[in-house]
């Protein structure tokens, strides 16, 4: 039997604190009570590299609705602003508005095939650093190490009798954690409304009644995932790890343990020889900094996000011990098994896979790049009257009503000029303009006109005929148009 075939499996979906083996005889229950499981405080470049990711993170997130944005007059001043009273969505030069949903629409793809092309070099990395649940999970439990200690410690806080320490240490975690959470709903609010506005509105008790709903909705959701049912959020609740094998293969680094250099594992002391024997000194040092509670020794594992630190942890016990670092890993599957083999390793980033997911998201981000640079501050369209199709005035004429909507995306008042493209004959007349064909649109809005085109008797030439509808500003030049038909009857 080689050396892989040694490696014990969990059962799926079992996370243990301390990776004890399953039993043979495992009874399977409906609903599995969750064992506490206490990660240990490590040290190295990837806890690091999280804790500034946090730190950014989180900071941008309780920041960022009170940067302000100059947009001029009667628009919001807040740079990142979902306004649903006045249907806009605002991202510091960007202003979105509900015809043009197709730019979220785009940001959502691009997103999705970024995680792809992430997930397909770097395996759950989006888990292990950038995910909401793991970045708060992170934060909460900083909290709780704060008040109760690291692992042992808070091992045995937890198995102490009912004390006044235990009580005081237990409620000022919570009480913290309450903070925290609702501190996130709070924020949360903040990118809806403008933020100042909110924050005093919402301590005098004016606020909407939906501010304090999704306020409360909020903080028991981030109490609750990120408190208290953790590692379960990521194992039983979330979809992406039954999912992201679709999206990677054997060539993606991925934490794993180096079979190769580990086998057969077993204590060690100081003095004994390494000869016979692998790195491994079985100190499950990689099984205490965990905070999914896995050994990452018995392979892949649907509980793993990636998080690296069972890294920290290994790298810290081998420099202690003398060995190597990188018993654990960022490794492919496949040179796990070339490791095996004697055979040496190889990496491949430009695979099928990821030239597929990298060239897809390049073409998706310059089609909404060149939107974006073509975007115009002006939109135009008509709807024909459908009931009359058409009117037959006393002289024989034939008359078509249209709605002609013109949208002003500008921050200030412009004059637009009408015209009609078509039949030469068409005689244009604006419903209550007094200035005839020019057309006054307000600031970031949208104006319905109401406009009616006449042909005389010899001038109609079929039933039915194409018309092009045009504004234009004279100040900049930006043009607009849209089609659509003159309805004459029969004739």
């Amino acid at each position: 039997m080689n050396l892989i075939d040694r490696r014990p499996q969990m059962a799926p979906g079992i996370a243990r604190s301390d990776a004890e083996a399953v039993n043979d005889k495992d009874t399977r229950e409906l609903y599995q009570k969750r064992e506490p499981i206490y990660p240990k405080l490590v040290k190295g470049p990837f806890r690091r590299f999280k804790w500034i990711f946090m730190a950014l993170a989180l900071g941008l997130y309780y920041v960022l609705p009170f940067v302000r944005w100059d947009r001029g007059p009667n628009a919001p001043d807040q740079a990142v602003l979902v306004d649903f009273a006045n249907a806009r969505f605002y991202f510091f030069f960007i202003e979105i508005w509900p015809q043009e949903v197709y730019y979220i629409t785009g940001l959502l793809i691009l997103a999705a095939l970024l995680l792809f092309l992430a997930t397909a070099l770097f395996g759950r990395v989006w888990c292990g650093y950038a995910c909401p649940q793991t970045v708060w999970t992170d934060l909460f439990i900083a909290v709780e190490r704060f008040f109760e200690g690291d692992r042992n410690k808070r091992m045995k806080l937890d198995k102490a009798p009912r004390s006044f320490d235990k009580a005081r240490k237990k409620i000022s975690k919570h009480a913290v954690w309450l903070v925290i959470a609702a501190a996130t709903g709070g924020a949360w609010i903040l990118y809806f409304y403008d933020a100042f506005d909110l924050v005093e509105n919402f301590l005098t008790g004016e606020a909407a009644l939906t501010s304090y709903v999704f306020f409360v909705l909020l903080t028991f959701t981030t109490y609750t995932l990120a408190g208290t049912m953790r590692e379960q959020v990521c194992t039983y609740m979330c979809p992406w790890p039954r999912i992201q094998a679709a999206m990677t293969d054997r060539e993606a680094l991925n934490v794993a343990y180096r079979v190769d250099r580990g086998e057969p594992r077993g204590a060690h002391k100081a003095g004994d020889s390494w000869e016979g024997r692998g790195d491994c000194i079985d100190c499950k040092a990689c099984v205490a900094a965990c905070p999914m509670g896995i050994d990452i020794r018995n392979g892949p594992q649907l509980e793993c996000i990636g998080c690296a630190l069972c890294i920290d942890a290994c790298n810290d016990i081998m420099d202690k011990v003398g060995r190597p670092r990188g018993l654990i890993a960022y490794e492919t599957d496949d040179n796990i098994d070339r490791r095996l083999k004697g055979e040496t390793p190889r990496y491949r980033f430009i695979r099928v896979r990821t030239l597929y997911y990298g060239i897809t998201a390049l073409i998706v981000a310059g089609i909404m790049l060149a939107g974006l640079l073509n975007r115009t501050e002006l939109e135009l369209n008509a709807d024909r009257d459908r009931n009359p199709n058409y009117v037959m005035l006393s002289d024989g004429s034939v008359r078509n009503g249209y709605t002609v909507k013109v949208l002003n995306k500008a921050g200030t008042e412009r004059d637009f000029v009408l015209s009609v493209e078509g039949n030469p004959a068409f005689d244009v007349r604006v419903l209550g303009e007094e200035t005839g064909e020019t057309l006054t649109v307000d600031a970031d809005e949208t104006r319905d006109f109401r406009v009616f085109l006449t042909l005389p008797p010899g001038a109609i030439d079929s039933a039915s005929e194409p018309v092009t509808f045009v504004v234009e500003d004279p100040a900049s030049g930006e043009r607009a148009e849209t089609q659509t038909v003159f309805q004459a009857g029969g004739r």
